[in-house]
C-alpha cells in the first residue's frame, strides 16, 4: 500500500481520506486532527447562534473586544498581543514582519514551521531530537543552531510528540537569544491541555525576554478548527511589525464572537477538559503498549507511537482507514521513521472502538505482504 493521505502536511483531512477510502467525509473517526474531544463549550455555541446576524456587517479590523478580554487574562497590554486567523497565520506574519533570511526548527515539529518560512523565502536549517530524550533536542544544539539563524521555531509542548521542555532551558534559550539577536518563536497551541502546574511557560515572564514571541491557539482547546483563531504576545515592535502585514479582515466575525465566549466560558470547562484528557491518554497509553505499540508518554492531547513490525505508518494507516478511521502518520516527520503515527486522545467510546479495530487487524497479514513480512 503506498502513499499517504496528508497531501496538504496535516491531519484532519477528511475528504482526501473519502476519495481513496471511500464513503462520507463526515463519517470518519478522525484520530488525525487533535481536538478537544469534549467539542466547543456551550457557551461558544449560544453566541454563535445569537451572533449569526453579525455576518451582515464587517468584523472589527483591530479586534478590540477580543483582543481587551484577552489582555485581562493573560495579564498584558494590547500592544503586545497580535490576533491571527488560527495559530499558523501567527507563523506567516511573523515571517513577513520580520523578513528571516535563515530559520531554524527542532525536528520532529510541526511541519508548517517548515513549509512557511520556505514558501516566504528563508533558507530552514535544523537540529533532530532525540529518542532517548522523547525527541527534545539537547539545549547545546539549541543553542548552536540560533547562533546560525535569525528566527527560530521551538513547540511546546512539541508537535508530534507532546513533550515540553523544562523552562529552565527556555529561560537558557531565551538569554541565547539576546546574545545572537535571534527572535526565539515559542509555539504554544497545545498548551492549555497542560494543568497549570505543570506549564513550563514563559508568558508570565515574557516582558523580560525581548527576543521571545510566544503564539497560541483557541481552535484546539476550544474546538472551534472550523472559524480559525489564535494570537501571539511578544514586545510591541514586533506586534507592529507582524499586523503591517496583515490583511485587513483575516480574522472573521464569529471567530471573534467565538473567542469572546470561550474566554467567558469559566473554570468547569477546562477542569472537565483536562481530566478527561489525562484519564484517556493514560489509558490509550496502555491499550497500545498492550498492543505493541512503543508509545512517547506527552503531556498534551495526542500521542505519538511506533506501530508494531512488520506494520507501516501507511499500511496501519490504510488498514484503519478502510474501517472509517483515520490516523496521522508522521513518517515524513524529519527524524522519524515509516513507523511512527499520531493519534488525537478523544473520548472512551471513540477510543475503545480505536483499540478493537487494532486488536482486530494487527495479527492480520498485511496487505501486499506475505504472511512472514516479506513484500510481493
Amino acid at each position: 500500500m503506498s502513499g499517504f493521505i496528508e497531501v496538504f502536511g496535516h491531519g484532519g483531512d477528511v475528504e482526501t481520506a473519502a476519495s481513496r477510502f471511500g464513503g462520507n467525509p463526515g463519517d470518519f473517526l478522525d484520530f488525525s486532527a487533535n481536538i478537544n474531544p469534549l467539542g466547543p463549550p456551550k457557551e461558544v455555541l449560544k453566541a454563535l447562534e445569537q451572533g449569526l446576524q453579525t455576518v451582515l456587517r464587517y468584523p472589527d479590523p483591530a479586534h478590540r473586544a477580543f483582543k481587551s478580554l484577552l489582555g485581562e487574562r493573560l495579564g498584558l497590554s494590547e500592544e503586545y498581543i497580535s490576533v491571527g486567523n488560527g495559530a499558523a497565520e501567527s507563523m506567516a506574519l511573523i515571517l513577513l514582519g520580520l523578513s528571516p533570511r535563515k530559520v531554524g526548527t527542532v525536528e520532529p515539529g510541526f511541519s508548517e514551521y517548515r513549509s512557511l518560512s520556505r514558501q516566504f523565502g528563508a533558507e530552514v536549517h535544523h537540529v533532530l531530537g532525540r529518542e532517548e530524550l522523547e525527541w527534545r533536542a539537547l539545549p547545546e544544539d539549541i543553542e548552536k543552531l540560533m547562533e546560525q539563524v535569525d528566527l527560530l521555531f521551538l513547540g511546546q509542548p512539541n508537535n508530534p510528540n507532546g513533550v515540553q521542555y523544562p523552562v529552565e532551558v527556555l529561560h537558557r534559550l531565551a538569554r541565547h537569544a539576546e546574545k545572537t539577536d535571534t527572535v526565539l518563536v515559542i509555539d504554544e497551541a497545545f498548551m492549555d491541555f497542560i494543568p497549570e502546574a505543570r506549564r513550563q511557560s514563559l508568558a508570565s515572564p515574557l516582558q523580560e525576554y525581548p527576543q521571545v514571541i510566544i503564539i497560541r491557539s483557541m481552535t484546539k482547546f476550544y474546538a472551534i478548527p472550523g472559524l480559525r483563531l489564535g494570537y501571539a504576545m511578544g514586545r510591541p515592535d514586533l506586534i507592529r511589525a507582524m499586523t503591517e502585514k496583515q490583511v485587513t479582515w483575516s480574522v472573521n466575525g464569529l471567530a471573534l464572537i467565538a473567542g469572546e465566549a470561550c474566554l467567558c466560558s469559566g473554570e468547569a470547562f477546562e477542569r472537565d477538559t483536562l481530566e478527561q484528557v489525562s484519564l484517556e491518554r493514560e489509558k490509550l497509553t496502555s491499550d497500545l503498549e498492550t498492543c505493541g505499540f512503543d508509545v512517547t508518554r506527552g503531556e498534551a492531547n495526542f500521542i505519538l507511537a511506533r506501530v508494531p513490525q512488520p506494520w507501516t505508518a501507511a499500511t496501519m494507516q490504510a488498514a484503519l482507514g478502510k474501517r472509517g478511521i483515520l490516523i496521522r502518520s508522521c513518517a515524513m516527520y524529519p527524524g522519524l521513521e515509516e513507523r511512527h503515527i499520531r493519534l488525537a486522545v478523544k473520548d472512551t467510546t471513540s477510543n475503545l472502538r480505536l483499540v478493537n479495530e487494532i486488536k482486530g487487524i494487527i495479527g492480520q497479514t498485511i496487505p501486499g505482504m506475505t504472511a512472514g513480512g516479506a513484500e510481493q
